[in-house]
């Protein structure tokens, strides 16, 4: 096994790419489907462009006792492209291309161009990946496919050595958040194992999330959360000289129910997210004393989706909005001075972090958020509508949640993949200006998490040394205790 270590060299291998096709869907486009699908006032909080990848890796069955008889890797490969053909015609966008209206505004042409699938060598082996240190092992131009300016999704597969595969899906996040990329890999691995799909139809039409009729604009929710705001003169953090890397940890199921006991009182039971977010709100915020003497403020934002806050309680529309693909995010935030957050109790941060998320978790929020973006969308000069950032921020991270994300359970027919994560490996600084963490569901259960992090150097070393007996680099020698684990009940 390799050891995970972050100031070790990088472990050099060479990628080499075997081949480039494009997959078109299996019919061309229904006459009753959307031509063109533009940015909803969701989407254009993601105005500035991010890209996002999926990491799947799959041990080759073929090398672990007691696996059932596996397909050859030519195979495998040939069942991917085959279901990703036909899984396109209901996810017929993510086979066209990126545009410009004759606003600048980006949209999708549905011209059923196809999506770019690369087939790749590494003469490496699973093991010997680096998955404390994604920025190691998963590399643009490597692992990780590099983006087309028009395309929105590409896919490369990667056989390594071993035999192993690596799978990498890279999304724009201008039009997929983590919900939608959810939905295609799942209806991905159904359509290869020809099994019911769990997302028949799913929904592209703006009108889901479309703004109210526009009157006085009630932007309580705005002061109250300080949620949004917009940027009219470009980025300013372009020699931003902060470095962020990113990193992969695990946490033991054990320590999350500690944490959400800590965190929770006689009357008010935190959740797992609250507990976890406000823990690494206030650890996060000591970095700020050796500096500022803890008079510096540190932010805390977390994002929600909001799809169960914009149903009505219709049947109808309840399944519309499961179906609907696109961005439905808010990121509300909290601010508190560091000294603040030191002497305050993990219960009491706990419970403010949940008094602001009661604020967000309601529809009327959600419906503001559209509504003010309609107003300031026809601005001049308007570059990007932020939904975290101001100018001079004040340090501080935003807190995803991956753990209603199956993406550990995609099988395409090799079984699970002993590693299911999600990595930004073009970074999230631009977007947020801040650290990013996102818990996901071990594959190994037992209600582990793995916690993905992008945070600067002082961040990070200061959880590594404070509460190293609560985050554990990841490693394949945890990952495959899953496998040991198995084999010993047989």
């Amino acid at each position: 096994m390799a050891l995970e270590d972050e100031k070790a060299k990088p472990f050099e291998f060479i990628v080499s790419i075997m081949n480039k096709e494009v997959v078109v869907p299996l019919c061309s486009l229904p006459l009753n489907q959307e031509r063109c699908v533009p940015m909803s006032n969701f989407d254009l909080l993601m105005l500035l462009e991010t890209n996002y990848v999926s990491i799947l890796c799959y041990k080759n069955p073929a090398a672990m006792q007691g696996s059932p008889p596996s397909s050859s890797i030519a195979d495998f490969i040939g069942s991917l492209k085959k279901s990703m053909a036909q899984v396109l015609v209901s996810f017929y966008p993510l086979a066209g291309e990126v545009v410009y209206n004759t606003v600048g505004e980006p949209e999708i042409l549905c011209n059923n161009r196809g999506v770019d699938f690369i087939e790749a060598y590494a003469d490496v082996e699973l093991e010997n990946l680096n998955l404390h240190n994604f920025d190691l092992s998963f590399v643009v131009g490597k692992l990780v496919p590099e983006k087309k300016s028009c395309s929105i999704f590409t896919v490369q597969l990667t056989v390594l050595s071993c035999g192993s595969v690596v799978v990498v899906c890279l999304f724009d996040h201008r039009f997929i958040d983590g919900y939608s990329a959810n939905m295609f890999l799942v209806s991905w691995a159904e359509f290869t194992l020809s099994k019911p799909l769990t997302y028949s139809s799913p929904l592209f039409q703006r009108s889901l999330v479309k703004p109210r009729n526009l009157g006085c604009i009630d932007t309580t929710f705005i002061s109250e959360t300080s949620y949004v705001n917009l940027l009219e003169n470009g980025d300013d953090d372009d020699d931003d000289p902060i470095i962020i890397s990113s990193r992969m940890y695990y946490i033991k199921g054990e320590h999350i129910n500690n944490l959400q006991t800590l965190a929770s009182s006689s009357d008010y039971k935190a959740t797992k997210v609250e507990a976890f977010s406000a823990f690494l709100w206030k650890m996060i915020s000591t970095t700020l004393f050796t500096t500022f003497e803890g008079e510096e403020l540190c932010r805390l934002g977390i994002l929600v989706d909001g799809r169960r806050e914009l149903m009505d309680g219709g049947d109808d529309r309840d399944k519309m909005m499961r179906l609907y693909f696109g961005n439905v995010l808010s990121i509300p935030i909290l601010e508190k001075k560091a000294s603040d957050l030191k002497v305050k109790p993990l219960n009491e941060v706990a419970r403010e972090v949940h008094k602001c998320m009661e604020k967000v978790l309601r529809m009327e929020h959600f419906l503001g958020i559209l509504d003010w973006v309609e107003t300031v969308r026809t601005k001049s000069r308007l570059s990007r509508i932020s939904s975290f950032t101001h100018k001079n921020d004040a340090p501080g991270i935003v807190v995803s949640s991956g753990t209603k994300f199956p993406i550990g359970g995609v099988d395409f027919g090799w079984g699970k993949p002993i590693l299911g994560s999600f990595h930004f490996p073009m970074g999230m600084r631009k977007l947020t200006k801040c650290g990013y963490v996102l818990p996901m569901l071990s594959p190994v259960g037992n209600g582990d998490w793995l916690l993905y992090m992008q945070l600067n150097e002082p961040q990070l070393e200061l959880l590594e040394t404070q509460v190293s007996h609560i985050l554990k680099p990841l490693t394949f020698d945890y990952l495959y205790s899953r496998v040991r684990d198995t084999r010993s009940k047989m």
